[in-house]
């Protein structure tokens, strides 16, 4: 092939007597994009900064828990011997993205409720960066060699050591590099996400349900192409059954929280600034002012 994209023959960097672990670094960058992104997004809201940074602390810690616990219960088979030390290996691979986002939000949004914040407007607020993180994650799985696709002789082929191809592709060299497909989606999505937030009013936590929604319907697709060992239901790779799921779910909760009838008030906590925007289906050059 004339052209192929390269893969690191390990995921260990040493520094002398350092081993860096490079998808557990990438997995700190793409944290503190996050955190960057989300605290921006909440500074202007006219939150502070520290509550960010206690979310992340919670978000963060319960994430990696949720995760990981998501990986071993529906990857046993792939869980590093022995077990009882295998389960905790995570610079090896092995994060279920379902299990991190929902224990991470839940373990965030206790922390938000308990400081008297909108959880619903932080999730809102955190909603892009949560993408964006997800996007540069997926370099990880690059420097492990993992989670690629089919066999391809397309230009855009991930080369693959053999110690790290499918018994029943030995012979094939390059793949279609999955994570390159997720990392492009995310990365588009997070421009939507904040176009959206920006050109429309969505009532809170709107934004949340459009980023998992989007996040769901580019990861069915990419489960249709990936070789990994998985369960399968009828068919279908069980994260793409998840897909499904909580893609109807999301955009069924977003199209009833946005157009159905309105919320009842809440209780005001303490004050984020509320948005002057219009009303998602209407852009802001058609908004009349001063009636």
């Amino acid at each position: 092939m004339l052209f192929s994209i390269p893969s690191p023959h390990t995921g260990v960097v040493h520094l002398g007597p350092l081993q860096l672990h490079m998808y557990g670094l990438t997995l700190l960058v793409a944290i503190l994009a996050c955190i960057w992104l989300t605290g921006v997004r909440w500074k202007a809201l006219g939150g502070e900064w520290d509550l960010v940074t206690r979310v992340a602390v919670w978000g963060v810690t319960f994430g990696v828990i949720g995760a990981r616990a998501y990986h071993d219960i529906t990857s046993w088979n792939e869980v590093p011997t022995p077990k009882w030390q295998g389960i905790f290996e995570v610079w090896r691979g092995g994060l279920g993205i379902w299990g991190g986002i929902l224990l991470g939000t839940l373990a965030g949004a206790v922390v938000v409720r308990r400081a008297g914040y909108d959880v619903a407007k932080f999730l809102d607020a955190a909603a892009p960066g949560l993408l964006l993180a997800q996007g540069i994650g997926r370099i990880g799985n690059w420097w492990n060699q993992e989670l690629y696709g089919k066999p391809t002789k397309l230009p855009w082929g991930l080369e693959i050591d053999t110690a790290h191809r499918p018994l029943q592709y030995l012979d094939r060299a390059t793949f279609h590099p999955t994570f390159l497909y997720e990392l492009i989606w995310d990365f588009v999505g997070v421009g939507l996400l904040l176009y959206v937030s920006r050109r429309f009013a969505i009532r809170a936590p709107g934004l949340f349900a459009l980023y998992v929604a989007w996040y769901c319907f580019g990861r069915f697709f990419e489960e249709l192409l990936r070789v990994d060992p998985a369960h399968h239901i009828a068919g279908l790779r069980l994260n793409a059954w998840v897909s499904i799921i909580v893609f109807f779910a999301a955009t069924t909760y977003f199209v009833v929280h946005q157009f159905g009838a309105p919320a009842p008030p809440r209780r005001r906590r303490k004050p984020v600034e509320d948005e002057h925007r219009p009303a998602m289906a209407i852009p802001k050059g058609r908004v009349r002012h001063g009636r």
